[in-house]
């Protein structure tokens, strides 16, 4: 006699993998749950992960590609963990008078509130490295870069070391 779930035998497979995902992916948030409050330490192990998928691709002598795909990415995280959540030009705009200061004891003043905060902003970062260092690890990846392209300094694609010198 079957059963409608469970730990039988007769439950299907996927739904042995499934209720094993799940206790991992809860595992997993519990980890992170408890790392929140250890800002160095977090962001120790956030340098040793840098640190080693630079040496990966300063000894393989490739990926750049990747790089700077990452490169791009860390700017894009840089520039919201930096930014306000709300601009407050453009809240002086919606509001119509501009901006004024709390009247009564339960208005809050909060003077920076980040887009990205802290955590989020560690964790995109960790999960972006440990995806660019697996990526180092498969030939399909290692795009051959030409690098001018790469490095814009308002030249033309024909002008050669002395035209960057007459221009100056």
């Amino acid at each position: 006699m079957e059963t409608d779930g469970g730990d039988s035998p007769a439950s299907p497979p996927f739904a042995t993998a499934q209720r094993w995902l799940f206790m991992m992916s809860q595992r997993y948030q519990h980890l992170l749950d408890k790392s929140t409050p250890y800002i160095l330490n977090r962001w120790i192990a956030f340098s040793v992960i840098a640190f080693a998928y630079a040496l990966r691709v300063y000894l393989v002598q490739g990926f750049y590609i990747v790089s700077y795909g990452l490169g791009i990415y860390i700017l894009n995280l840089l520039i919201a963990f930096l930014s306000p959540q709300v601009d407050p030009e453009f809240q002086e705009l919606a509001d119509g008078d501009g901006p004024t200061l709390p009247t009564r004891r339960s208005d809050e003043f909060r003077p920076f509130v980040r887009r990205l905060p802290e955590f989020k902003f560690w964790y995109s970062l960790m999960k972006a490295f440990c995806i660019a260092f697996v990526m180092t690890f498969f030939s399909a990846f290692d795009v051959p870069v030409f690098w001018p392209i790469l490095r814009y300094d308002g030249r033309g694609p024909d002008a050669g070391e002395g035209a960057a010198l007459d221009r100056d």
